[in-house]
């Protein structure tokens, strides 16, 4: 909520609408990918990322960014039947002559210190917790990737000179499975002072299978900065020839010296480290882009040790209409923000579980022969349900299927829109895309994919299926596509099944099936639930019915009152309330004043339109039994809420508004008229400023004519019970108390924020979203099991972060609160947090009503103090960050709103703090400020 226009802007975790930007750490950063090397992890990109090889690209970041050209390497892919390829060190021409004569290599890393985190040149070294299991048994880090799209080892240190020191190559001691590829990121700055750096990226294939020596010229990573080196990343840790062999093993990073010989193969160490069950990996990395990719970086860097911010990566389209392999990881969520002016304090996020893991959908309620296609009989086969469109965040912010897979158009279509379990494409051009992942599952026991279409009369696309080509994680597919003429489909505007047989789509390998990729639109296109069929008999999932959950039906006597009447607008201003008060709307909402009316209409359930009693605080006690009056026609689809001043009733005090309560107008209305008790508003209101009208979910126009507070109701007119709502919160309860809130970030900063709060001796609480809990690929769920276990809270935010007041029913809030509340229960060992905070800040009626519902007396938490990440992170100035947290501060704010998303925001942790601690209040945790008897007790305490 806010009166100023919705500014485009991205950043921390979660929290607002805006403009899609990626930011990725210094030492994990996700490297681009080129036809030779594969993507690192994408859980360490905190926003979506264009996918490399699809066509036409994205670009997703909108600020100006370094740009470097990574050339692609040839990598060829090993055969079965052929000896595994020596490891790729390609000859490049000879480096610059050093400065200085090298005698001696430089020791990066021989893992005596992994333990505690620090290598040889005493910068950081960490996998993140992205690996199953690692051990430095017989002085040799031996790991088992966990996937890879998730799994990284990376290496820090200070700015180095590698010409001027004389170090032309990079050697490590390695073993991987026999024919397997690993990619390695060089990080390197302009020069040893600046504040950014790009990334370099190189890959090795066709490992022996031993551990070897892998010696690579510096100069290898084309247009590299070799006089300031500051960092090395390992990652797409692959499959090998068996695609069980997990084990990897690493040892003896080196810088070497030109003049001095290169390290040999090492011999075999004198133990073995203790062998892991082979892990599978969840799935493949996208790789052979047609074109060159072009790599965009802008990044902020604080010190040797630090993170990166910024990487988008933009593929340039290619000369032919071919679909090619998208990305094989879900798109990270991005957080979008609007802006709002400070005096308003928020921005303007059983049912059914969706696993983690592929799991077989409900019971077919209904089963359509379509047609016979020949296929194998089929045993204990159940259809695999692949998206029910049931959520519109899901697919368009998460960018996930109902597998939790990537399903993304990468902003090729004019829109994208969910509705009553159905997705409509309104494609750009026919350059528009669509594609959804599965995973690398065994598909032999389906026939094909069903689904419902509608469309108009001739409409055509096509339809590309793809395997994995080779073991499951490997970077290439194999892709068989047919136009809707060839599958003999047509159209009549009608919605009707429609069948993709794997019968007919020649060449691809059913044990590995990947993706279902559409492509060539030239109308808009409506789809039904998507899913596998077993065996030849197409049957069609039918999601169940929606059913509304029930709530209190009795009715409260509406007695009259003795106040007399108060008329608080009548509409005869555009400016003023019939008290000569302010009245006005947030921007983008449509007002049309005529004849003693105003027509209000919005589509955005975050806008509101407010109308004063008092320039400051009104004692409206007089009126607690009497009823607020309004006088309508049209939609009743929103909320109305009376606001309360902070205790001083003093507009520049934070927070102001301190809180309000929020009623849901369509249960105490007429077609005409809506009478609400004052004391069903459950503030003190004897600080009233006034009433918002918000959380509008209906794009139909309401026109109202008078709102006044009357004594009486019309005889006939009954009064609902007041629903509880749960307690909204600006600021803290407890005396000199301070909270840090933290909503989801990019889980690489998550080290450096967790380290940042624990050498401050703080506790704070962390707000996290429930659907990527239940991503392996994003390593969430250990992240915040950490935060957990050092003492931090962990609360809720939703589980696909939509703007909750402004889902269509109350079925579909109860859906994220749902499920959200189940992730986290099952993420962290039974947990039931209390505590939740809304995506976007959108807040509302129905969404409390529902959540209180679920959770008793939950605490719904805004904020106080605003650090405007999303505002200034990426921009020329972050160090506006910190201004504006000193302002919301010196306001007497005291709960806190970031991300560790960007790493200017992160690097500025530490002096937030600093400033908190020196106002003398305590800093801890939300539950621990509100004074709640079941939180932790504060240091000190009994």
């Amino acid at each position: 909520m806010r009166l100023t226009q919705v500014f485009g802007g991205i950043t921390a975790a979660l929290l607002v609408s805006g403009v899609p930007a990626a930011r990725v750490p210094k030492r994990q950063d996700a490297p681009p990918v080129s036809s030779e090397t594969p993507a690192p992890p994408e859980t360490l990109t905190p926003v979506p990322t264009p996918t490399e090889t699809l066509a036409p690209p994205e670009t997703v970041t909108p600020l100006p960014p370094i740009e470097t050209t990574v050339p692609p390497v040839e990598t060829p892919e090993p055969t079965a039947t052929d000896p595994p390829a020596p490891p790729v060190t390609s000859t490049p021409a000879p480096p610059p002559d050093p400065v200085e004569t090298c005698t001696a290599h430089l020791l990066v890393d021989d893992f005596t210190g992994w333990e505690s985190g620090e290598n040889n040149l005493a910068g950081a070294t960490s996998d993140d917790q992205t690996m199953n299991a690692t051990s430095t048994e017989g002085g040799i880090l031996t790991f088992t990737p966990n996937n890879i799209d998730a799994s990284y080892i990376y290496e820090q240190f200070d700015c180095l000179d590698t010409v001027a020191s004389g170090y032309d190559s990079l050697s490590f001691n390695i073993k991987g499975p026999e024919a397997a590829s690993v990619s390695i990121e060089l990080q390197t700055v302009s020069d040893c002072g600046a504040e950014a750096y790009e990334s370099f990226y190189y890959t090795v294939d066709g490992l022996s299978g031993s551990l070897q020596t892998i010696n690579l010229q510096l100069d290898s990573w084309t247009g590299a900065n070799l006089n300031g080196v500051v960092g090395i990343l390992w990652y797409g840790f692959s499959a090998g020839m068996t695609g069980t062999d997990n084990e990897w093993q690493l040892d003896n990073i080196q810088f070497l010296c030109l003049d001095v010989p290169a390290p040999e193969d090492p011999a075999p160490p004198e133990t073995t480290a203790v062998p892991t069950d082979p892990v599978p990996t969840s799935e493949p990395v996208p790789t052979e882009p047609p074109a060159a990719t072009t790599v965009t970086t802008t990044v902020w860097v604080t010190l040797p040790g630090g993170d990166v911010s910024t990487t988008t990566i933009t593929v340039q389209p290619p000369t032919t209409r071919v679909p090619v392999w998208p990305t094989t990881t879900r798109r990270p969520y991005p957080p979008y923000y609007p802006t709002y002016p400070p005096w308003w304090g928020i921005w303007p996020e059983t049912t059914a579980e969706v696993a983690a893991k592929a799991t077989p959908m409900p019971a077919i309620k209904n089963q359509v022969v379509v047609r016979q296609e020949s296929s194998p009989a089929v045993a204990e086969c159940s259809p695999l349900l692949i998206d029910d469109w049931v959520s519109q965040s899901r697919l368009t912010f998460l960018y996930y299927n109902a597998l939790l897979k990537s399903s993304s158009d990468d902003a090729t279509m004019k829109s994208i829109v969910v509705k009553d379990n159905r997705v409509t494409f309104t494609p750009t051009d026919t350059d528009s895309y669509f594609y959804t992942q599965l995973g690398c599952i065994d598909a032999t026991a389906y026939g094909g994919v069903s689904l419902r279409i509608s469309a108009p009369a001739g409409t055509t696309f096509d339809v590309q299926l793809s395997s994995t080509k080779g073991a499951c994680g490997r970077e290439t597919t194999t892709d068989a596509t047919m136009t809707t003429k060839q599958l003999g489909w047509t159209f009549n505007g009608k919605e009707q099944l429609y069948s993709i047989p794997f019968s007919k789509f020649s060449g691809i390998d059913w044990t590995k099936f990947e993706m279902v990729f559409i492509s060539n639109l030239k109308k808009p296109v409506t789809f039904g639930p998507m899913a596998l069929y077993c065996g030849a008999t197409v049957t069609e999932y039918i999601p169940p019915a929606v059913v509304e959950p029930t709530e209190p039906s009795e009715t409260v006597p509406a007695p009259v009152s003795k106040a007399t009447n108060l008329v608080i607008d009548q509409f005869s201003n555009a400016d003023e309330n019939a008290l000569n008060q302010w009245h006005g709307a947030d921007e983008g909402m449509t007002l049309t004043f005529k004849k003693n009316t105003m027509t209000l209409q919005t589509n955005d359930s975050d806008l509101m339109w407010v109308t004063q009693v008092a320039e400051t605080c009104r004692d409206l006690t007089e009126f607690d039994d009497a009823y607020l009056h309004v006088a309508y026609t049209g939609s009743n689809l929103f909320t109305i809420a009376l606001q309360q001043h902070n205790e001083k009733c003093n507009n520049d005090i934070y927070p102001y508004p301190e809180t309000w309560d929020s009623l849901e107008a369509s249960r105490y209305s007429t077609k005409t008229d809506i009478y609400i008790p004052l004391n069903h508003f459950n503030v003190n209101r004897t600080r009233s400023i006034g009433f918002a009208f918000k959380g509008f979910y209906s794009t139909t126009a309401t026109v109202f004519s008078k709102i006044e507070i009357v004594n009486k109701i019309p005889s006939g007119f009954t009064i609902p019970e007041k629903l509880p709502s749960g307690q909204f919160v600006f600021a803290c309860k407890r005396p000199n108390s301070f909270a840090f809130a933290i909503d989801d970030g990019d889980p690489v900063f998550a080290q450096q924020v967790m380290k940042t709060i624990e050498d401050a001796g703080i506790t704070v609480t962390f707000f996290t979203v429930g659907a990527p809990l239940r991503d392996p690929t994003t390593n969430l769920s250990a992240i915040y099991n950490e935060m957990a276990s050092k003492g931090h809270q962990i609360a809720l935010h939703s589980y696909t972060h939509p703007a909750l007041e402004g889902l269509p029913d109350e079925a579909a809030i109860d859906w994220e609160y749902s499920n959200d509340i189940e992730a986290v229960k099952e993420t962290f060992n039974g947990l039931q947090p209390k505590y939740f905070r809304p995506p976007f800040g959108t807040e509302g009626a129905r969404m409390r009503q529902r959540l209180a519902a679920l959770i008793d007396e939950p605490y719904i938490v805004q904020w106080s103090v605003d650090v405007e990440d999303w505002l200034w992170a990426e921009s020329d100035t972050p160090e506006k960050q910190l201004d504006a947290f000193k302002r919301d501060v010196a306001a007497g704010g005291n709960i806190v709103v970031m991300h560790y998303l960007y790493n200017s925001t992160v690097s500025y942790l530490p002096e937030f703090i600093k400033i908190a601690k020196a106002t003398g209040k305590q800093l801890m945790r939300v539950d621990q400020c509100m004074m709640d008897p079941n939180a932790p007790p504060l240091p000190g305490e009994a």
